[in-house]
């Protein structure tokens, strides 16, 4: 007999008819009444070796999505279930088989790990937290040699490297307990074209390498070509289009979609690359 498998247990990551409201704002004399929806009964399915990039102008809700996958936040309505298994927030220990799982790339590193702190001690936190286990110096410099970086920045703090030496350091922490899927957070946005093209295949590189999945989301539709697979085109809270990149760059549907491309008019697609 066929067993019949829910939706939420056939894809790495599934977003089951999420609404999130923005945060009630009212002056204490007024009556409180509920924030307008960001997300509203909004679903998304996931694959673990799936490379997707999520494109959308800023407020569209790109950023609340991602919280919404992390679990950071109670959602309003709706689920997430990573492999059919439910993700809520909650304590530390109750999100660690999570946490272990899917990890995080920032937008800005520089702002978002501790400026002081050396790197070596930067690597070694995720490992003391979720792996409970503290690893030698060899370990760490194979984790930064992944990331084309020198093992000379060990004793080195967050604030003495330059921005694209702190963003492969986060990278470093995101794949160093290896991770299933990483989700990026505009992780290329603050550093100059060289310096994003170099990140970009790094990060090709480094998914492949580890059949790891990867969701990036981006305002530039170009950072996401030659990358991503998969495109996920977002605008007032919905997706409006979902299909291979090279369909989408070739023959977009929506007009939104239009107004991205256009606003890199000299984009092309690499010959020969699914991405």
């Amino acid at each position: 007999m066929k067993i019949a498998h829910s939706p939420e247990s056939q894809h790495f990551l599934h977003v089951d008819c999420i609404t999130q409201n923005r945060p009630a704002s009212s002056f204490p004399w007024q009556k409180k009444k509920d924030g307008s929806a960001i997300l509203q009964n909004f679903s998304l399915s996931l694959k673990q070796d799936e490379r997707v990039g999520l494109v959308g102008c800023s407020g569209c809700g790109k950023s609340t999505l991602l919280k919404a996958i992390l679990g950071l936040e109670p959602l309003t309505g709706g689920m997430i279930y990573c492999e059919g298994k439910r993700v809520q927030p909650g304590s530390v220990a109750s999100l660690l088989w999570y946490r272990q799982r899917v990890q995080y790339l920032p937008q800005d590193p520089v702002s978002s790990l501790p400026p002081m702190q050396k790197v070596k001690d930067i690597l070694n936190e995720p490992l003391n937290r979720l792996r409970n286990t503290k690893k030698d110096a060899i370990y760490l410099r194979n984790a930064l040699e992944q990331v084309e970086l020198s093992h000379h920045v060990l004793d080195k703090s967050i604030a003495q490297l330059s921005g694209g030496q702190a963003q492969r350091v986060a990278l470093a922490r995101a794949l160093i307990i290896k991770p299933d899927y990483l989700l990026a957070d505009e992780p290329v946005s603050g550093l100059d074209l060289p310096l994003r093209e170099q990140i970009k295949t790094l990060l090709l590189n480094v998914a492949k390498e580890n059949n790891m999945g990867l969701l990036m989301v981006s305002h530039d539709i170009s950072i996401l070509v030659g990358l991503c697979e998969r495109m996920l085109i977002m605008a007032d809270g919905q997706i409006i289009e979902d299909r291979p990149t090279a369909e989408i760059i070739h023959s977009p549907h929506h007009q939104h979609t239009r107004q991205l491309l256009d606003a890199v008019p000299e984009l092309s697609l690499p010959v020969g690359n699914d991405g």
